[in-house]
């Protein structure tokens, strides 16, 4: 089985530029991530941290 995916996948052309592509996305979404993870203000973190916690709001029960 593996035999004929790695066949049928060598005689696409082009097909190299795909995983380079994966990468390049991944790359760039981790790195935009972790900007913004430490560029956040600490206000915000804290806020959306204590969110769970807040009994103040009604639930729809």
């Amino acid at each position: 089985m593996l035999k004929f995916v790695k066949s049928h996948m060598e005689s696409i052309d082009g097909i190299a530029t795909y995983p380079m592509i994966s990468l390049l996305i991944f790359f760039v979404f981790f790195t935009l991530l972790f900007w913004w993870v430490f560029t956040a203000s600490k206000s915000h973190i804290k806020e959306m941290g204590e969110l769970p916690l807040d009994n103040d709001q009604p639930t729809n029960k």
